[in-house]
């Protein structure tokens, strides 16, 4: 008989999907805000579809690339050499993406910042994940204690 305590394989894509998706909607909310800032400092008000169509498949296409070819970057445990390549590699992808898609009219300026950016969205999101896995350990500790507590009450 199986053991229930064990994640399945179903269960370890899954969790890794699920990851992607998230990453993907974060990443392009923070891509779209900058792209949008971009259009309104240029005095238009409206954004391409095109362009965000282009942005959001970009992100799932990066988001792969970040789980199963950079070794998760974002949510590593320290930033070491491999996860800042990973970081560089993907914000030149997103670059060269906004390049070829004219997210930024093909400005030079606008493009650099953009990937400075994107290498700032990185560093935050490295922060809350690392953030997120303190709390839960605090939280996961504190339930084991409750728990080592209420169990020594009912010997």
């Amino acid at each position: 008989m199986k053991s229930d305590k064990k994640l399945t394989l179903w269960e370890a894509y899954l969790t890794k999907e699920i990851g992607i998706e998230f990453k993907a909607c974060l990443y392009f909310f923070a891509f779209l805000f900058f792209y949008c800032v971009f259009r309104m400092l240029g005095g238009i008000f409206d954004a391409s579809i095109l362009h965000m169509t282009e942005m959001i498949f970009t992100c799932y296409f990066i988001g792969y690339l970040q789980v199963y070819v950079f070794w998760n970057f974002d949510e590593a445990d320290s930033l070491g050499a491999k996860e800042i390549v990973g970081m560089v590699v993907c914000t030149i992808l997103y670059c060269v993406v906004s390049w070829l898609g004219k997210w930024f009219d093909r400005n030079v300026i606008a493009t650099l910042i953009f990937s400075a950016y994107v290498l700032l969205v990185y560093f935050c999101v490295f922060l809350i994940y690392k953030s997120k896995r303190r709390i839960d350990d605090k939280k996961l500790n504190e339930e084991l204690r409750l728990f080592q507590t209420q169990h020594k009450k009912s010997e």
